[in-house]
């Protein structure tokens, strides 16, 4: 298979949908790799190491998407990268596509097989290719926020963590998954007063085994969130419900109700985000200001640390890129379900559930849609 990697074009993405080192595995597995040029030279992988691994080194993204039979990438396909794509060619990479019906369409429109990291399962219900990034994201999320509520970011001025005498952040994290734990674990490294939400009792008990006192947890309510707004600095939104739309946990006058100054990030954003004055900013303005709170919504966070997230991204993907390139789409979609959970869009049809409810789109189950 002649496989893609085209350069990121989404603004300050320097990460690249395979490194070296992965483009040598396909080539041992008798596969060709095109890279575009400079593609990952900002986190200091070089054409040269590209080459040496046996990839062609190719100027233009236009020849990429007119040649290769499978393009991997790591976030979405812009519009003008949507209409380049074509029936029978592969896209491997982030769509989060419910709370974006352009891209959606575009995609319906191209025939493309589209193929996406954040719905791909394992064995245990979990998303092992969005887990990568949801523990960046959970990290930064923490030092973003920090930064954010220095009175020069706008915010009111506290140190997370305190000092001798003077009290440490109040923390909410609303959600206990991957990106809740590492955003827990973070603020409490820095020693902020942490509190945890969540609606899995189950969830909220492992958290509790782990951290014990160190963290509170609290069962998600509307009641249970609002009360806390009043005495938190720093809101993380952690919500995920695979493949759909982010609820909205915190209303704008919700926002009343939190000192000004305090500060919401929102690692929901890629799936529209859990609060109802999110939108999606970048690593060049990543903050914006409604009623006196400070909002982060940059929607590729991980991108900000882009050598780390490209390996620990690439170390996930590359067993199914290569699955993908040995067996072909379809035959590996039908002999892994896991992978076969990835496959949003096949030749125009919506194949994930979540997205075609959230969209208006009938849904068509992979296995039908690949008959």
């Amino acid at each position: 298979m002649l496989i893609g990697v085209p350069k990121e074009i989404k603004n300050h993405e320097y990460r690249i949908g395979l490194t070296p080192a992965g483009a040598r595995e396909l080539v041992a597995h008798g596969h060709q790799v095109m890279v575009q040029r400079d593609g990952g030279k900002a986190i200091g992988l070089t054409d040269e190491l590209y080459a040496k691994a046996g990839a062609e080194i190719v100027d233009s993204p236009e020849d990429i998407f007119r040649r290769a039979e499978m393009i991997i990438k790591v976030k979405e396909p812009q519009p003008n990268e949507c209409r380049m794509l074509r029936k029978g060619q592969v896209l491997f990479t982030y769509l989060h596509l419910a709370p974006d019906p352009e891209q959606t369409r575009l995609l319906v429109e191209s025939g493309c097989t589209a193929i996406a990291y954040e719905t791909v399962t394992d064995r245990t219900g979990g998303l092992p290719l969005l887990a990568p990034m949801s523990e960046v994201a959970g990290r930064m999320s923490i030092q973003a926020g920090a930064h954010a509520l220095e009175r020069a970011q706008g915010g009111s001025g506290v140190l997370l963590g305190g000092v001798p005498g003077v009290r440490p952040a109040e923390v909410m994290v609303l959600g206990a998954g991957v990106v809740g734990l590492n955003a827990a674990r973070m603020a409490m490294g820095l020693g902020a007063n942490v509190t945890v939400f969540d609606r899995s009792l189950n969830r909220l008990k492992y958290v509790d085994e782990l951290y014990g006192d160190r963290l509170t947890t609290l069962y998600s309510t509307h009641d249970a969130i609002e009360q806390y707004l009043a005495e938190t600095d720093l809101v993380i939104g952690a919500v995920l419900i695979p493949g759909a739309s982010a609820p909205k946990l915190i209303t704008r006058d919700q926002l009343a109700l939190m000192r000004p100054g305090s500060v919401l990030v929102d690692v929901a954003i890629d799936q529209g985000g859990c609060f109802e004055t999110s939108h999606p900013t970048t690593h060049q303005n990543p903050t914006y200001e409604v009623d006196g709170i400070i909002h982060y919504c940059v929607a590729n966070m991980p991108g900000g640390v882009a050598r780390t997230s490209t390996f620990a991204l690439t170390n996930a993907t590359l067993p199914f890129a290569v699955q993908l390139a040995n067996k072909g789409a379809r035959q590996a979609v039908l002999d892994d379900p896991h992978l076969g959970n990835g496959l949003n869009v096949h030749e125009g049809k919506i194949t994930y559930q979540a997205v075609a409810r959230d969209l208006g789109y009938e849904y068509v189950p992979a296995a039908q849609a690949l008959e």
